[in-house]
């Protein structure tokens, strides 16, 4: 009997280690299928706010606030715009002094806990950017999907797509840019965006499904008048982009894409973001399981994480070697696959889905060489 006993308890403990794992499996996942529309990744650093004046903030010292560039500034009551490091100005060891450009609503006070953000506009294209602009419904598998419509002179149309941890407002960093070279420009809210269809699982599948929602995006463009189509998509938005040239049933209508920080090997991905949550080491192969078997992420491949096909149109990637969510060398792969029709443009000291922030001119000069030939 205490052997029966003894072995019914072993069994016991391991079955609930089982169960306790699969549940750690499960929560760590969550950190990229159940990333919140707008709310950042959790590989930004929260930062508390030591002192502001009239054009300048002083910042905890941070790899983040030291960064090159201009980035929006979130807290629990507003948002702000920061520019570049100010190294001349006196301040303590411990923090940054950063041009503060302007305040969108909720001036920061000393003692708020904020965060960067690659977003430097809250609201649409007109309150954000005085541009006219049209609320349109693209026609998706799931029902309605929002989007705003800036028009231009041009038949070829820009559909812009965002990624993970954010929403269409980061569009609105380059529709100004694209405006004024008379692109027609689509920025589309896809299935679980505020405002859009929920997936049926309520996951994030990483663009495995969501691309769907951008194909129906290219038949809303050639349906009003498009007669080609540039996808510009940001992290997973970029694997979106990908997927959707390779699949789509008008994919003869993409010319160009233009990838930020694109999410390649989805595994390497989840990992990260679960690490950012405190995942110990030992439960990250966990969390990737999880995730294959929430959402049958390439669950097709027997390698479990596999990198796209390479484009066969001409496509310009912005990433560098400081994103921590999707490694920067999975871009310089696919550059090498392809390089008659795959462009690099390297960035460096830029976080995740913010390749523009760290030098807006360089990057708008990259892209407007890369979209003349395709006007």
């Amino acid at each position: 009997m205490r052997t029966v006993r003894a072995t019914a308890a072993a069994v016991t403990a391991v079955m609930g280690a089982g169960a306790a794992a699969v549940a750690a499996g499960r929560f760590a996942s969550n950190a990229a299928l159940k990333a919140t529309p707008g709310a950042g990744l959790p590989t930004e650093p929260r930062l508390t706010v030591h002192a502001v004046t009239e054009d300048r903030i002083t910042l905890t010292r941070d790899l983040a606030t030291l960064r090159p560039g201009t980035y929006g500034l979130v807290g629990d009551a507003g948002h702000a715009v920061v520019g570049r490091v100010l190294t001349g100005a006196p301040h303590p060891p411990d923090t940054v002094v950063r041009r503060l450009e302007r305040v969108t609503h909720g001036p920061p006070d000393a003692g708020d806990t904020v965060r960067l953000t690659p977003n430097l506009h809250v609201g649409d294209p007109g309150t954000a950017l005085g541009l006219d602009f049209t609320d349109v419904d693209v026609l998706g598998e799931l029902g309605p999907l929002p989007a705003w419509f800036v028009p231009g002179a041009r038949d070829t149309w820009i559909i812009a797509v965002h990624g993970l941890g954010s929403t269409r407002e980061l569009a609105l960093n380059l529709t100004g840019f694209l405006h004024r070279h008379r692109f027609p420009v689509l920025a589309l809210a896809y299935r679980g965006d505020p405002g859009a269809p929920r997936p049926r699982d309520g996951l994030n599948h990483l663009g495995e499904t969501e691309w769907r929602d951008v194909d129906a995006a290219i038949r809303h463009a050639v349906r009003f008048g498009a007669r080609r189509v540039v996808l510009h998509g940001w992290s997973t938005g970029a694997t979106m982009a990908l997927r959707t040239a390779a699949y789509s049933g008008l994919q003869d209508r993409v010319s160009g894409l233009v990838l930020d920080s694109p999410v390649l090997d989805w595994e390497a991905t989840l990992r990260a973001l679960a690490a950012a949550r405190h995942t110990p080491r030992a439960l990250l192969p966990l969390a990737v399981r999880a995730a294959q078997g929430r959402t049958g992420l390439h669950g097709d491949h027997a390698g479990g994480s596999v990198e796209p096909a390479p484009p066969t149109v001409p496509t310009l990637i912005f990433h560098g070697p400081g994103d921590t969510v999707a490694p920067w060398e999975s871009s310089r792969r696919l550059a090498a696959r392809r390089p008659d029709l795959v462009s690099l443009h390297t960035v460096g000291h830029a976080p995740h889905g913010a390749m523009w922030n760290a030098d807006p001119a360089a990057y708008e000069e990259a892209l407007r060489r890369f979209l003349t030939p395709l006007m």
